[in-house]
């Protein structure tokens, strides 16, 4: 059996048939409520549906769920099926017994077994798939036992337990600094890193920390969301996030203004290389993008063109799908609205973020000698960062309680800018807007905002945006209001 999925934007790039067009077919499986993501089994002989599966694939379309769980679901419901074609079956006609099969064959005499987590999951969808079944008639039972209280009988025994780890100061540091900074510990320049966009790194790590959001919650910020706008005002953001958010529940999000000064400094820095390079790229694709000309950051909505469409958006209701394509007429051209860019221009998706983790654990393994920090058998995870803010917010709130509570956190933890021994009027910070950025306190070495430059200060030209425009296609367009 074959494993498709729905891609709705690849129609009117792939679909050539006289019988029905692109658009029409795109216009029925909006009307259906069909997403993106959704999956399609096919005969693998005949490449025809196969109507139970692809059933069960619309019915999972209908519970809303994100498009890669779409994605994980059909999966494993592949991998089930090409299982049991290997021992004669398949899923509708298999037994308890192959399921057993199933489940030995993942969790122990695979090449590389999956813990009890992974197999959680792929027996829920088990589960859910023959509960489907059964409700809609295609079987008449479960071809597994039901345990008692009607749990699913091949679910882990054991209850995972929580992963919940955090930084100390020195290891935040150490990984900021070194992992993704590419310095030496002493704080020197490290002349064989070779990575790219440290000050990305960093930036993200400072939010990551300053806020205690989770990853998908600060990687996908808006320029307008962190105050990093023409004409707003510097210092700390506070904006509300809900598509990004676990479940799609909004919340609140502050972030402090040493993580807002962080991402400053890498737009000022790098990001505008980063844009310069990849504008023309983005120029040739343009058409496949929401193209944003208009900005309310009073009211948080973004107003732009999509696929020949004036649409018109919540921020905080954009998902990270929409948030990668989303760009805007800047200075060079077509740049992304989102914060983090990558070399394409875009934003930078999990598997990019990941690799940035793991070869920033590589570095610090490799450079660790006896001044570095102790380090876990495991790799750190942006998610310990969320953890270690936790950590801090409650030892705050425990020792406010017992009246010995010091500057609440998480600043302790970030870059100190100014030595505790200074006065409250030296580490005033300055008010500048957006506006007027031309002397910031930054040194030569990777751009540490951390460590000012003796004797005088680094002076930096501000930038220019781009005026904004509406008519990025040349194409006629309709208005079309949504949230």
């Amino acid at each position: 059996m074959d494993l498709a999925f729905v891609q709705s934007r690849l129609l009117e790039r792939f679909l050539d048939s006289d019988v029905i067009s692109a658009e029409e077919v795109a216009t029925l499986l909006k009307r259906r409520g069909v997403l993106d993501g959704t999956p399609v089994f096919l005969e693998e002989e005949t490449q025809m549906p196969v109507p139970p599966l692809c059933e069960y694939g619309r019915y999972l379309s209908t519970a809303l769920l994100d498009e890669t769980t779409l994605k994980d679901y059909g999966r494993a419901v592949r991998r089930l099926d090409d299982h049991l074609a290997e021992l004669g079956s398949d899923v509708l006609s298999a037994v308890e017994s192959d399921l057993v099969s199933y489940r030995d064959h993942r969790t122990r005499w695979q090449d590389k077994p999956i813990g009890g987590s992974a197999w959680g999951k792929e027996s829920f969808v088990q589960d859910d798939l023959y509960g489907f079944l059964v409700d809609r008639g295609v079987l008449t039972h479960r071809p597994a036992r039901v345990a008692a209280r009607g749990r699913n009988a091949l679910a882990p025994r054991l209850r995972s337990s929580m992963d919940i780890r955090h930084l100390t100061f020195e290891q935040y540091r150490y990984f900021r600094d070194v992992g993704l900074g590419g310095q030496l510990p002493n704080s020197q320049v490290n002349p064989t890193f070779r990575g790219w966009s440290p000050l990305r790194g960093r930036a993200g790590s400072d939010i990551a920390l300053g806020s205690g959001t989770r990853w998908r919650e600060w990687s996908t910020v808006l320029l307008p969301e962190i105050g990093l706008w023409p004409g707003m005002p510097g210092g700390a953001a506070e904006f509300t996030v809900q598509a990004c958010a676990k479940y799609g529940k909004d919340r609140p999000v502050y972030v402090p203004e040493d993580a807002v000064a962080s991402a400053d400094l890498f737009c000022l820095l790098e990001r505008p290389d980063i844009v310069r390079r990849a504008a023309r790229g983005l120029e040739r694709k343009a058409r496949d993008l929401f193209v944003v000309g208009d900005v309310d950051v009073a009211g948080g909505r973004v107003r732009g063109v999509m696929d020949g469409v004036v649409r018109e958006f919540q921020m905080s209701a954009m998902d990270a799908k929409l948030r990668r394509i989303t760009v805007y007429e800047g200075e060079f051209g077509l740049e992304a609205l989102t914060l983090f860019v990558c070399r394409g221009g875009l934003m930078p998706g999990a598997d990019a973020w990941k690799g940035y983790r793991h070869r920033a654990w590589t570095r610090m393994t490799e450079l660790a000698d006896e001044t570095a920090p102790r380090l876990p058998a495991r790799r750190w995870r942006w998610h310990d960062l969320r953890h270690t803010y936790a950590l801090r917010l409650l030892t705050y709130l425990e020792n406010l309680m017992d009246g010995e509570a010091g500057p609440p956190p998480p600043a302790p933890l970030l870059p100190d800018r100014a030595h505790p021994a200074q006065s409250a009027a030296d580490r005033q910070p300055p008010t500048r807007s957006r506006q007027s950025r031309n002397h910031l306190p930054v040194s030569p070495v990777h751009g540490r905002s951390d460590q000012r430059v003796r004797g005088r200060l680094l002076r930096l030209g501000g930038r220019r945006r781009g005026d904004l425009r509406r008519d990025r296609l040349a194409c006629p367009v309709r208005c079309e209001r949504g949230r």
